[in-house]
């Protein structure tokens, strides 16, 4: 599955529809979509992707997508989880629990940008992974 070479590529987009977070088949349709990224390289994105869209899941309401964008060489992986709450994440803070919260540290960490769009119905968190061609 390839989306992208040199220059902009369409996004790939994985609805999330479901009622509890699909997880293992967020992985396994992200490690497809990621194929060719070396295992640390994949392994961080592989985190990033995961923590997205269990925030998603944990704060944010339906309904909720997930798009993966990848782009030039060397190659720029965006991350974009989209719902339906305005609430923005906050770091080190969950409203879970103090045994939670660490999910947006680790994206500021592992990321060279992340951020949120306000769009009409909800927002969009993104992040962007710098990763060698």
């Amino acid at each position: 599955m390839d989306i992208g070479s040199e220059g902009a590529a369409r996004p790939l987009s994985l609805d999330l529809s479901q009622r509890t977070p699909p997880l293992a088949r967020v992985r396994r349709w992200a490690g497809e979509v990621l194929a060719g990224l070396d295992d640390e390289q994949l392994g961080d994105t592989m985190l990033v992707v995961t923590e997205l869209v269990s925030n998603a899941f944990d704060h944010g309401r339906a309904p909720r997508a997930l798009r993966l964008h990848r782009k030039g060489a060397p190659w720029l992986v965006r991350v974009e989880v989209d719902d339906a709450s305005p609430s923005l994440p906050v770091i080190g803070r969950s409203r879970l629990g103090g045994y939670r919260g660490r999910g947006m540290l680790i994206v500021s960490n592992l990321c060279r940008g992340w951020g949120v769009t306000h769009r009409s119905g909800g927002k969009t968190v993104w992040a962007e992974i710098a990763c060698a061609s």
